[in-house]
């Protein structure tokens, strides 16, 4: 299923996969840490991992917030990561145009949520012949993720995942509903579960947007039980001081305390099938 990336192998029964970095690329250093430090728990664990991180962030709550360090420099960082590590890599995009120069950096296309029906969008990703991984939006249904898929099998590209990230719960929060998951599963497409956007809570009065970190094992072991094909984390040595969506993203001395739990949960899920 996963033989869609080349350097991700088939996965056994009782595996997932793991998309993982930092919100945005804030240098050279923090992203050659962070890939280090997941690729070797990653490789002791034997969990296929991606290297993902945001070349740019388009959608901020202020003008002042912290959008990047410049596209160029941040997928060249994006590049070396994946050659030198030896892992696939990842990031967003947010234009047509963008697509074809995103691609000549990265192995897998992310469709951000707010932009999942965005139908240029969707056809010029496909048109790469890259992995297009969707995230589902926070309004839109599980079921309604067929036709976002649709476009891009339809472009003539059937390397397409799927992204579970929350559904907007009032104004400033979110919630996961994880029937959604084998509902997406259903239309033939691995599903990844993103542990650390689907805590979000937007809108915040204070124009930047909140989280609940501490409930991220919680999410992610729900995930696994249900049977998610990947999972998508966040991670960052010091999020308090990450430029970018540091109120819900995960410790990096974290992930590999609970990567063995959620590796226990899914054999012992399929053990009882």
């Amino acid at each position: 299923m996963l033989n869609q990336v080349p350097k991700i192998q088939h996965l056994e029964r009782n595996h997932f996969f793991l998309i993982a970095g930092p919100c945005a690329i804030e240098s050279r250093e923090i992203a050659f840490e962070i890939a280090e430090k997941v690729t070797g728990i990653c490789q002791k664990l034997e969990i296929p991992y991606i290297f993902k991180g945001s070349y740019r962030k388009a959608n901020r709550s202020r003008l002042d917030s912290f959008t990047g360090i410049g596209d160029e420099k941040a997928m060249k960082i994006l590049k070396e990561v994946g050659e030198y590590f030896n892992v696939p890599t990842t990031t967003d995009i947010h234009t047509d145009e963008e697509a074809a120069k995103a691609a000549k950096y990265v192995d897998i296309l992310q469709i951000p949520a707010f932009l999942c029906r965005q139908t240029n969008l969707l056809v010029a990703a496909a048109k790469t012949g890259k992995v297009v991984n969707i995230k589902k939006g926070q309004f839109v249904s599980a079921d309604a993720m067929r036709f976002a898929m649709d476009k891009v099998v339809q472009s003539g590209n059937k390397k397409v995942w799927l992204t579970e990230r929350g559904t907007t719960f009032g104004y400033q929060d979110l919630v996961v509903d994880f029937r959604g998951i084998p509902q997406m599963q259903s239309f033939g497409a691995p599903v990844v579960l993103d542990c650390t956007h689907s805590l979000q809570q937007p809108n915040q009065a204070s124009g930047v947007t909140g989280g609940k970190p501490a409930l991220i094992e919680t999410v992610a072991k729900a995930g696994i039980a249900v049977g998610a094909d990947g999972l998508f984390i966040e991670t960052h040595p010091n999020p308090a001081q990450a430029k970018s969506d540091g109120a819900n993203m995960l410790p990096l001395d974290r992930l590999e305390g609970i990567l063995e739990k959620l590796l226990k949960i899914r054999q012992a899920v399929n053990y009882s099938e």
